[in-house]
């Protein structure tokens, strides 16, 4: 009986079965993003400020028909491209009537435009042409051009994580500021607006 015993405990040892780090690459990935995270919030830094690789480049090529059938004072109101952007300050919102937050943020597009020193430009998200003309029918339209980005191919090339975002783009055509999310009476006053004067004091990099 202990020959027996003895032959079983003496047999090869089962082989452990190693995780392929395949497999591992998700875990490894969420554990850097949290400490990311964290080291944002204890940074004291607004979280929601997310960093765009396009700040100080050149804005994207691109060219969006207008909204069908959006007029202005009776006028059709145009499309937007990157042409557009040259030879004065811009803001560029992207905006869709589904999005909650637009709603929220739209009537401080309104006092910039009633401001005057920059031309408003709208990129339409992936929306309908007849919700985004009920849309700006009843809130008002500050824009002067409104993009119609159907399938969020332009939004891609601009970076954009949701909407509503917000670029400041100077008279060269390089981005030069990134709001992410509605603007607020705070956010507006204290961070866009100041950040709206830089670039129209200097409106060339």
């Amino acid at each position: 009986m202990s020959a027996g015993m003895d032959g079983a405990s003496g047999g090869p040892a089962p082989k452990r079965r190693r995780i392929p780090l395949v497999a591992l690459l998700p875990l490894i990935v969420f554990g850097l993003l949290a400490v990311l995270f964290l080291m944002q919030i204890l940074s004291g830094r607004d979280t929601s400020q997310v960093p765009s690789a396009l700040i100080n480049k050149p804005a994207p090529e691109f060219s969006l028909p207008p909204v069908e059938g959006l007029v202005d004072d009776g006028v059709p109101l145009p499309g937007v491209s990157r042409a557009d952007l040259l030879g004065k300050v811009s803001v560029v919102n992207v905006f869709a009537s589904w999005c909650v937050p637009c709603r929220q943020e739209h009537p401080l597009l309104e006092k910039l435009a009633r401001d005057g020193r920059a031309q408003m430009i709208g990129l339409n998200y992936k929306d309908k042409p007849e919700n985004a003309r009920r849309f700006l029918g009843t809130l008002g339209n500050p824009y002067d051009r409104v993009g119609a980005d159907d399938n969020g191919r332009a939004g891609i090339l601009w970076g954009v994580y949701g909407v509503p975002e917000t670029f400041i783009v100077d008279a060269s055509g390089t981005i030069r500021y990134k709001f992410i999310g509605p603007l607020s009476e705070e956010s507006y006053s204290a961070v866009f607006l100041p950040e709206l004067e830089k670039v129209l004091a200097d409106p060339r990099p």
